[in-house]
């Protein structure tokens, strides 16, 4: 015989006050046309963007090499875009995903209309564009968000468009009656 499982985000009554846990938000509890504000900000340091491009197999020496980076028109080293992208990206993970996400499914348009520099501190939001029941998963939707950062100066440093595929609300027996 099984136990019931709580939904996602509580655990069980053990004799104490019900406890949750940390999640993102359910497909049907996101607001279209809602933008949401992803804090704390993050600053990237050299060692995140050495790490990362390093990590990633990129030699561009325009994220690694001091010297050779002040000759350019930026007159320094710039923070990898990839890392930008999956920072603002991952910004927006405990409160909109965590838990609640089932795929990624493609990333649309993706600008980087600034440069991000070595300290600079990104903050990030996300628009819920969309968001329709998959016609071949029951109880997921699909989910489209624009993700956008911005350095502290409130320049624009990426925009991506970006599709998923999420859980939308579990339905319990008693839900199910109704």
């Amino acid at each position: 015989m099984t136990t019931p499982q709580p939904p996602r985000g509580e655990e069980p009554d053990a004799a104490g006050p019900r406890r949750i846990v940390q999640r993102g938000l359910y497909a049907d509890e996101l607001e279209i046309g809602a933008i949401y504000e992803h804090r704390p900000g993050r600053t990237l340091t050299e060692a995140d963007n050495v790490l990362f491009t390093t990590m990633t197999m990129n030699p561009q020496a325009l994220h690694l090499d001091a010297a050779w980076a002040e000759g350019t028109e930026f007159g320094q080293r710039l923070v990898n875009s990839m890392l930008t992208l999956a920072t603002v990206v991952g910004a927006s993970v405990a409160q909109l995903t965590q838990g609640t996400l089932v795929a990624n499914l493609g990333f649309g348009e993706i600008t980087f209309p600034h440069p991000v520099h070595l300290g600079d501190t990104l903050c990030s939001q996300t628009e819920i564009t969309g968001v329709r029941p998959s016609r071949s998963r029951p109880g997921q939707a699909v989910v489209s968000l624009v993700h956008t950062g911005r350095n502290q100066h409130g320049d624009v440093v990426v925009r991506a468009e970006r599709t998923t595929l999420m859980h939308c609300t579990p339905q319990t027996p008693r839900q199910e009656e109704s």
